[in-house]
C-alpha cells in the first residue's frame, strides 16, 4: 500500500519537471496543475484506504483511518511545497 501511495504521488511531480523549460507563467501554471494532481492523487489513495477501513474493525480500522489521514496530509503538504517552490522560482526571475 505504501508503494502505491508513493508512486501515485511521484508521477505528477515528474510531470512538473518536464515543464521547467517553459516560460515563467507557464511554469507556474504547470506547478499549480501538478500540485492539484498530487493532492487529488493522495485523496484517491486515502479514499481507497478509508474504504478498506470500513470493512475492518477495532484497531485495524483505526490504523487504516490514521494511515488515510496521513496520506491526505502528506499530499496536501507536498502540493503546498510545489506551489511555494514555483512562486519562489517566479520571484527569482
Amino acid at each position: 500500500m505504501k508503494s502505491i501511495a508513493k508512486n501515485a504521488l511521484l508521477l505528477p511531480i515528474l510531470a512538473l519537471g518536464l515543464g521547467l523549460a517553459a516560460c515563467q507563467s507557464k511554469q507556474e501554471e504547470a506547478a499549480d496543475k501538478t500540485a492539484d494532481a498530487v493532492a487529488a492523487s493522495s485523496d484517491a489513495v486515502a479514499d481507497s484506504i478509508d474504504s478498506q477501513a470500513a470493512d475492518a474493525t477495532g484497531a485495524a480500522a483505526d490504523k487504516m483511518n490514521s494511515k488515510a489521514d496521513a496520506v491526505r496530509a502528506e499530499g496536501k503538504d507536498e502540493a503546498k511545497a510545489i506551489k511555494e517552490n514555483a512562486e519562489k522560482a517566479e520571484k527569482a526571475h
